[in-house]
């Protein structure tokens, strides 16, 4: 088939590799614009335009698909069908209805749960224990189309945002030669989706701070939730003010006794233990502003978080690296 693939982040491209493995003519590839990364703020292509890149493909950064000259340049292309995998521009009916078979999407959840933009971190952190990888018929709502295949998976207890997501992103790109291969024949319609809707809204800032009144297993999921972007994060005293420190990997650490976010022991057995409002976690990689991503241990031999210390649950002033 005469292919257009739409992704952006790490998520896609596996996506895009399946179906170019899979013998399909890729004619174009569309991307998110570069955007300044690092220290010295250099325009860097998304992952998805720099594999494009090294595969030989043409690539398309339009700032907005919703301009007359983006809609009539993806016309111009003609194609069976168009692959959506996390672009992150939502597209107008001119666009879903150019190519000739349509436009299709995999998304990250088991719809109608979690439509939106942040499916995995969303569905770790409400505690979830399945999810899965479903590619559906694209309609101008939002992911509200039909879902023409989907496969089940487990959310296991230790997994982060990216675990999950890695191996969702190679079950779900191993879905798209069955789902064109039956689109092609038009031997699928799909099935509506049922059921009560949940958003999986992007996290802003405030949302990934940890509350420590929250049950243990609630603020675990929370971390592992987000880790390792945008990143669960607590505030600790410092010299010079308080200092937000991400938290990116725990575990429930059983009962114990202590004020609301007070460390109980810091160091000892490897992590950072910390009361909260039923049970304690324990804290086992963290960053600070400016570093590298350590084990809490190792962080604490640097920045000392005595026991007893309780950590606070507001600042009137912005933490360092956050002015």
């Amino acid at each position: 088939m005469r292919l257009a693939f739409m992704g952006t982040p790490d998520f896609a491209v596996p996506s895009l590799a399946e179906l170019i493995a899979s013998g399909h003519e890729v004619v174009a590839v569309y991307s998110q614009p570069p955007k300044p990364r690092g220290r010295g703020q250099k325009l860097t292509p998304s992952p998805v335009h720099a594999f494009a890149e090294t595969m030989g493909l043409p690539v398309f950064t339009p700032d907005s698909m919703k301009s007359a000259e983006a809609i009539e340049t993806f016309r111009s292309l003609q194609v069976d069908a168009a692959c959506v995998v996390a672009y992150g521009q939502i597209l107008k009916a001119e666009v879903l209805d150019a190519p000739r078979l349509g436009c299709f999407n995999l998304h990250g959840s088991l719809l109608p749960r979690w439509r939106g933009a942040a499916p995995i971190q969303r569905a770790i952190m409400a505690g979830d224990r399945q999810t899965g990888v479903q590619i559906m018929r694209m309609s101008e709502g939002l992911d509200e189309g039909p879902i023409l295949l989907s496969e089940v998976m487990d959310i296991r207890p230790d997994d982060t945002a990216a675990t999950l997501s890695d191996r969702m992103s190679h079950t779900g790109a191993s879905l798209w030669p069955r789902a064109l291969a039956a689109i092609e024949r038009g031997a699928v319609e799909g099935t509506p989706q049922t059921g009560e809707p949940t958003y999986a809204r992007k996290i802003t800032p405030a949302q990934a701070r940890i509350d420590w009144t929250r049950p243990a297993a609630e603020i675990d999921a929370h971390i592992r939730g987000l880790s390792p972007f945008p990143g669960a994060w607590f505030e600790a005293p410092g010299h010079d003010g308080p200092v937000r420190i991400k938290a990116l990997m725990s575990r429930v650490s059983g009962p114990g006794e202590g004020e609301l976010g007070e460390v109980l022991d810091a160091g000892r057995d490897g992590g950072l233990r910390v009361a909260c409002g039923d049970g304690v976690v324990r804290l086992l990689t963290v960053q600070r502003p400016g570093k590298a991503a350590q084990p809490a241990d190792e962080m604490l031999r640097g920045f000392a978080i005595p026991a007893g210390t309780v950590l606070p649950p507001s600042s009137s002033e912005p933490p360092r690296g956050e002015r």
